[in-house]
């Protein structure tokens, strides 16, 4: 009796079911999952793993033979470059000019389709969404034909027919700021979509319980849709900045593919293509980095006192 309790005791424990068919879901998973971690630690982790590794040698790309570890001096140099901080101040002031008017104008395009008085809404949708598709490159050209002062369509068709002064170049700062404008309204659409995504979930008991109490619509909308949807309007506002920030820089070495509204990013393509100093450029470059996430670590760091977090009570600080 003893020995027969003894190899009871000495005995594997039985594996249970549920586990085993965790750990498979988990390894199919897994499996779904490897192209994209893949792509992942070829074409982004390794490029910035090895940009931060460059941004702390001399690489000069015509004389690759002598490339040597620098430490900081690339970093140092950063901070004695006038160009440099311009340019990291003109990135800056078109952050604060673009993410305002990507978001009140997303901000209110959303407002204006949860009115109930709009009508054909699922046709409005997707043509209100269907520009961000298209590229900002292609933007580009077609606002440098619509007005080119000597055979662009906005002064051909529309200014002159009707007597009015033609519009200046493509050069000047005016139609620089409509550029900009431009952009910015261009690809407004993601931003509608949450902010419109976020207002019908809004229960409407609440919006009624308002409307009893007197309250008007900018009454309503000011104290209720906008603290309601807050979580809404600090996720496109982290997606703005990073695509402010953080553009697509063309690596093109002709003039037209390489343009770029970002000046940060104009000028890494310069020391890029220009001066051919790549360890510079990867440090101007992480820079940027640098300014964006500290930029970011005060959004969130900000987020308890504006941002409303309905399910989460006793919510940690980032």
């Amino acid at each position: 009796m003893s020995d027969l309790v003894l190899h009871k005791d000495l005995a594997p424990p039985r594996k249970n079911p549920q586990d085993l068919l965790r750990r498979r879901e988990g390894l199919i998973g897994l499996l779904f999952l490897s192209p994209w971690l893949l792509g992942f630690i070829l074409l982004k982790l390794a490029p910035i793993v090895a940009s931060l590794v460059i941004s702390f040698t001399n690489f000069y790309m015509i004389n690759p033979d002598a490339i040597r570890f620098v430490g900081l001096e690339n970093y140092l140099r950063v901070l004695g470059d006038i160009n440099a901080g311009s340019s990291l101040a003109g990135s800056l002031g078109y952050f604060l000019f673009t993410v305002p008017v990507q978001l009140f104008a997303a901000l209110g395009l959303a407002a204006v389709f949860s009115s109930d008085r709009l009508r054909a809404k699922p046709f409005l949708r997707p043509l209100f969404f269907m520009p961000s598709f298209i590229p900002a490159g292609a933007i580009f050209f077609i606002y440098l034909g619509f007005v080119d002062p000597q055979a662009g369509w906005l002064n051909r068709l529309i200014m002159q027919p009707l007597g009015l002064p033609p519009v200046p170049g493509p050069n000047t700062g005016l139609s620089y700021g409509i550029l900009l404008v431009m952009m910015a309204m261009w690809s407004i659409g993601p931003g509608f979509l949450i902010m419109y995504g976020a207002m019908q979930s809004i229960p409407r008991e609440i919006i009624e319980a308002a409307r009893v109490d007197g309250a008007g619509p900018i009454t309503r909308f000011i104290f209720i849709t906008l603290p309601m949807i807050s979580p809404a309007i600090f996720f496109s506002l982290v997606i703005n900045l990073t695509s402010a920030f953080g553009g697509t820089v063309l690596l093109d070495r002709g003039f037209l593919f390489s343009f770029t509204l970002s000046p940060m990013e104009g000028y890494i393509n310069f020391m890029i293509f220009e001066r051919f100093r790549l360890g510079y450029a990867a440090a101007l470059a992480w820079v940027m980095f640098a300014v964006t996430m500290s930029i970011t670590f005060f959004l969130f760091r900000s987020a308890n006192r504006w941002v409303y977090f309905p399910d989460e009570v006793n919510r940690e600080e980032f």
